[in-house]
């Protein structure tokens, strides 16, 4: 049974999961079926152009909105306020498309039209390496896609994943996304450590989002500023000698996608820590390189930056 299935059949048993949980979360897991339900019953685009037009008209009314904007004027200072607008504009509707194309990926994928990997040889070697390869990528176009692209690449990749908060919708989500990650999707913590280099070392694919903000990280240059940084997937890479290719997906317009990719130095020097701290800096230099191509298509609410 797919995992897209199993979550439907979740949905179906829930009254015999939900007793050991608080009315709030049985209510918002609830409306959250809902809402799926609503947008997984229109065509793809339609789902799509809908749930963008909301968050564009919404969200410039929410408390993130603003950091948003602070965030995109300390980073690239050069943008006009116009400019800037219209970037956060654009941001808000694809943030607000990927929403709704979660409950389509299986049309997504199975629609050949959807989805263009523009991969150099060396990047999609490197994505067949024996060795394993470590994917890091930047949230930008819907990034869901990124495993999507990695499978039509000849990669079988496992992931990691930030648990949701409301225990029900978490499970519902993680069925809708397994089957994309067939070597496992594994939540954060300490044992996934082990599990992705398991699955390196069987010659597989590590693929990670890595451009949020990490307090217990390293501190790297982002946007001429230190930014708290993941160092997992350069720790990978340096540990068990994997290629590490920054990948990214962009948004071509409605529900249709280009994945590129970039095969990224691992420093090697022998100091465990800087060749870490290189490589991450590494990571983000891409990222940042990735983002200044197309700024309306990444996250700038989050606190990148502490």
């Amino acid at each position: 049974m797919r995992a897209d299935e199993r979550a439907v059949r979740d949905g179906a048993l829930s009254g015999r999961m939900l007793g050991p949980f608080g009315i709030l979360t049985r209510l918002e897991y609830w409306g959250f079926r809902i809402v799926a339900a609503l947008f997984g019953a229109l065509p793809v685009d339609v789902a799509s152009s809908l749930s963008g037009w909301i968050w564009r008209t919404v969200a410039p009314h929410l408390r993130r909105h603003a950091r948003a904007e602070r965030n995109l004027a300390a980073s690239m200072p050069e943008l006009s306020a116009e400019e800037r607008a219209a970037v956060l504009d654009q941001m808000w509707d694809g943030l607000g498309r990927t929403f709704a194309e979660a409950f389509h990926l299986r049309t997504i994928q199975s629609d050949p039209s959807r989805i263009v990997l523009d991969l150099s040889p060396e990047v999609l070697e490197a994505v067949r390496s024996p060795r394993g390869c470590v994917l890091a990528c930047p949230h930008m176009g819907n990034w869901e896609v990124a495993s999507i692209g990695a499978l039509r690449a000849g990669g079988r990749v496992a992931g990691v994943y930030q648990r949701l908060k409301n225990p029900l919708v978490d499970r519902y989500v993680t069925g809708l996304r397994e089957p994309y990650y067939p070597q496992g999707l594994f939540t954060k913590g300490n044992d996934a450590v082990l599990k992705l280099r398991r699955v390196l070392r069987q010659g597989h694919g590590v693929a990670l989002l890595a451009d949020l903000r990490e307090m217990r990280g390293v501190a790297v240059p982002f946007f001429g500023r230190p930014a708290p940084s993941t160092p997992f997937p350069a720790f990978l890479a340096c540990s068990m000698g994997a290629p590490l290719v920054a990948g990214r997906v962009v948004r071509l317009g409605g529900a249709r996608f280009r994945i590129t990719g970039e095969l990224l130095p691992v420093q090697a020097t022998g100091d465990r820590d800087a060749d870490i701290e290189a490589t991450t800096a590494a990571i983000h230099a891409c990222f940042e390189r990735f983002i200044r191509e197309n700024p309306g298509q990444w996250m700038w609410a989050h606190r990148r930056w502490g």
